[in-house]
């Protein structure tokens, strides 16, 4: 694959230590990723094998020697990270991690060079988004919210569906990294326009996650065989992601996280939220959030979301 500089020239200068080549990039772009969590390290490994000159920040230090072990660098914090990037790539929890990390006295827009390129790939209201990205503007730092689709293991395979607020010039700027960790980019509108599709891609979801495991524990009461029934649902009409990719962790009852109850809990949230100010009825969407919410408040914050099997299997009576 064939990538770009953003807007940014290549330097042509060799590097001034020996032991400075492997960091290089190839392609002339230096891409700062914060937030090295469970989706953040593989997009930013990932990044690092489309030859892009990364550099990772994360609390957790460990998180950055992982990174720096799989040919990245490391920042001490942001102010670090950002300050030599074309690119700043945000990865964080939720609506005032973005905030406190892009405004905050030693965070990206201190310390951002003028013209540099800001991709917000968190999960945020997209109110929270519109004013950020005003802020980005005002600092001179081009903005655009690029949440993405799926899990884990599409972080991975490099395989995320992403959708993409902003100016068509910054899109189209940051389409090369986007393009580097996903396999569907996809311009959605102005600023806010990727995280109200995202909204709309978690409230999916949530309401298939939830049908899904009320239909497993519906041919289990029945004494069907969870595997066999999977198999064939997943061949008509009724097959969907969830049956393909967390079908057999729910009949086995493993939820190790690829995306945690508490991010989705959060996620539906900014669903209801923003479905309320809008005055957009979601009554399936908001029993989803319900269910999530009650799985969430019972102890299973930490679980995968597919984890909503284990809720669905006692209000039936067959924890």
């Amino acid at each position: 694959m064939t990538t770009r500089s953003p807007g940014c020239p290549a330097s042509t200068a060799p590097p001034e230590h020996p032991e400075e080549n492997r960091h290089m990039s190839t392609n002339g772009t230096t891409v700062a990723v914060i937030g090295l969590g469970i989706m953040g390290a593989p997009m930013a490994v990932n990044l690092v094998k489309a030859g892009y000159d990364v550099i990772g920040y994360n609390r957790s230090a460990a998180k950055v020697e992982a990174l720096v072990g799989q040919g990245g660098r490391g920042a001490a914090d942001v102010a670090e990270a950002v300050s030599a990037a074309d690119v700043v790539l945000t990865m964080l929890p939720d609506s005032p991690d973005v905030e406190a990390v892009l405004l905050g006295e030693d965070g990206v827009l201190a310390h951002a060079r003028s013209g540099a390129l800001w991709v917000d790939a968190s999960t945020i209201r997209p109110d929270v988004a519109v004013r950020l990205a005003e802020a980005a503007g005002e600092k001179g730092v081009r903005a655009v919210d690029a949440p993405v689709s799926g899990g884990e293991a599409g972080a991975i395979e490099a395989a995320l569906s992403i959708m993409v607020g902003g100016a068509e010039a910054d899109v189209e700027a940051a389409r090369p990294v986007l393009d580097a960790v996903g396999s569907t980019v996809v311009h959605v509108g102005p600023a806010g326009a990727g995280q109200t599709v995202k909204a709309a891609n978690q409230l999916i979801v949530a309401g298939t996650i939830g049908l899904v495991a009320e239909a497993l524990n519906f041919v289990e009461a029945h004494g069907v065989d969870g595997e066999a029934a999977v198999q064939v649902l997943a061949g008509g009409l009724a097959g969907n992601r969830i049956l393909d990719r967390k079908a057999t962790g729910m009949l086995a009852r493993e939820f190790a996280p690829g995306f945690r109850v508490d991010l989705h809990h959060k996620d539906l949230g900014i669903v209801t939220s923003a479905a309320r100010e809008a005055g957009v009825a979601i009554p399936l969407g908001s029993t989803a959030a319900q269910l999530m919410g009650t799985l969430r408040a019972r102890g299973h914050g930490s679980l995968d979301h597919s984890a909503l099997m284990l809720l669905i299997a006692e209000l039936s009576g067959r924890s």
